[in-house]
């Protein structure tokens, strides 16, 4: 068989993801805090880059004077390569400009005239005090010996966010080349640190612990806690009842002091940030229209640097690097401009249709979200449904209703007894008002819940509201049974 070679000239399509097109991908799935964490981080890195005015000052001026802002020349017109081939460049004293480039006010003053009059740094900072610095704070002030205390901060180093010990004490022993003794004692005086119940090893430990200071650890409830703790988790009263040879009502009021013991004791102390949710676009009702707005505030209005724009324009001559570094910059930065306002505008889009589908939530409540899928969303704006699902993910819509995830709107449909279909979400919200409505007693079990949604016309299995309920951390009906 015989090997040859041919030429063959072959006509085909294929997409090619450039570094452009991924950095607007990657922009359209980001969440508002990262997109400003982005744009902060570009603005830092590419000289080409301002922050410009407020966008309706802007408007203001440019409707004033008659003229076009650069970023709507780059929106309506074709991006052209930048030539730094023009005169001019080369006389701009860049030196005089860069020492005349401040970062600061040139108004600043020192406000304290004298070094002694200006407060120390430590009173200007403030940080909440962690579980490990109580208990450290503690541990200063107690008077022990000087191994002792190396063993107590061994302890307090091995604790968790909720106070709870997360190494044995043979394991801190050889760790850190102390006896298990010792290891021990100090055990015991971290114990007696505030809050109560921490350095435990167990909730068994813990609300022992917690009742020893309360001068209970002979009390029944102790000594449910000792040794029926596996019937007291099963709401097994009548069980333990017999077995100690009490009423129930002893037992159930011991559960109750119970109860009211701190299963995580370091959890005042813990010093997570708490992470507030930003809309990225609002829904107003005005009359009997709803109306969309992006949320710009706090997102940085970019535009071109006006000195270098002026300097390429009016420039003849330039090193070739400087120029093509200039180049690789303005086209960096007027494709990041363009990106974020096709962010923006397909954000828009999708609300203005979600708005249109999902009329009757907006009325009316979560009751009467209706099933909707992406393919929907994106057949009425004229787009793929992996921009749409880009789009929805980690962005927020504040409406009249509350705020909300984009996603939420999407609900899979269950089948009404008229033939009808009704949103998942609608059914779990029905879910949960039936369990806040139940005697605590008597709580519904599954297969109640199913016959109290089939009486509003929606018929569903119960391995479906188990399934649902578990979603929305609800217990079973053991779980929720309340005897006191």
């Amino acid at each position: 068989m015989a090997l040859d070679l041919r030429l063959q000239v072959k006509l085909s399509q294929q997409l090619v993801m450039t570094p452009q097109l991924q950095q607007a991908i990657k922009l359209l799935q980001l969440s508002r805090m990262e997109l400003v964490d982005v744009v902060t981080q570009e603005l830092e890195e590419n000289p080409l880059l301002d922050e410009g005015v407020d966008p309706k000052e802007e408007r203001e001026e440019q409707s004033a004077s008659g003229e076009e802002s650069p970023e709507a020349a780059a929106e309506t017109q074709p991006m052209e390569e930048i030539k730094a081939e023009s005169e001019g460049l080369t006389d701009i004293d860049w030196q005089t400009y860069l020492e005349g480039y401040s970062l600061g006010s040139s108004d600043s003053r020192d406000a304290y005239e004298d070094q002694e009059e200006r407060p120390s740094y430590e009173s200007l900072l403030t940080k909440p005090s962690s579980l490990y610095d109580h208990l450290t704070w503690q541990l200063g002030l107690s008077s022990v010996e000087a191994e002792e205390r190396l063993a107590a901060a061994e302890i307090i180093g091995n604790l968790d966010d909720v106070g709870y010990l997360q190494a044995s004490v043979e394991e801190i022993a050889e760790s850190s080349g102390f006896d298990v003794a010792l290891v021990e004692r100090a055990l015991g005086r971290v114990r007696q640190f505030d809050p109560a119940g921490v350095a435990s090893r167990n909730l068994q430990e813990c609300l022992l612990l917690q009742l020893e200071r309360l001068d209970l650890s002979e009390s029944l409830a102790a000594t449910i806690l000792r040794d029926f703790i596996c019937e007291l988790e099963g709401r097994k009263y009548p069980v333990i009842a017999k077995a100690l040879k009490v009423s129930v009502d002893d037992v159930l009021e011991a559960a109750k002091l119970i109860s009211e013991l701190d299963p995580r004791p370091g959890r005042a102390y813990n010093d997570e940030d708490v992470h507030y949710i930003s809309p990225d676009i609002f829904v107003h009702k005005v009359g009997d229209e709803y109306v969309v707005t992006l949320n710009d505030e706090g997102l940085p209005n970019l535009r071109i640097n006006s000195f270098y724009r002026n300097a390429l324009t009016d420039s003849s001559s330039v090193d070739k690097k400087a120029g093509e570094y200039i180049q690789d910059k303005m086209r960096s930065a007027v494709w990041l401009i363009k990106s974020i306002h096709q962010r923006q505008r397909t954000i828009y889009k999708v609300t203005k249709s979600i708005v249109k589908f999902q009329r009757a939530f907006f009325d009316h409540g979560i009751e009467h979200l209706k099933p909707l899928v992406l393919r929907d969303v994106a057949e009425d704006i004229e787009m793929h449904e992996s921009t749409v699902s880009r789009v929805t993910t980690n962005k927020y819509v504040q409406t009249p209703q509350g705020l909300f995830e984009l996603k939420f709107f999407f609900n899979s449909g269950i089948n009404t007894a008229d033939g009808d279909s009704v949103a998942s979400e609608s059914v779990k919200s029905r879910i949960k008002e039936i369990v806040a409505a139940e005697d605590p007693k008597k709580p519904y079990s599954d297969q109640k819940i199913v016959a109290l949604l089939k009486d509003q016309e929606i018929n569903i299995a119960r391995r479906t509201v188990t399934k649902y309920r578990e979603m929305l951390g609800i217990g079973s009906s053991t779980e929720r049974k309340r005897l006191f």
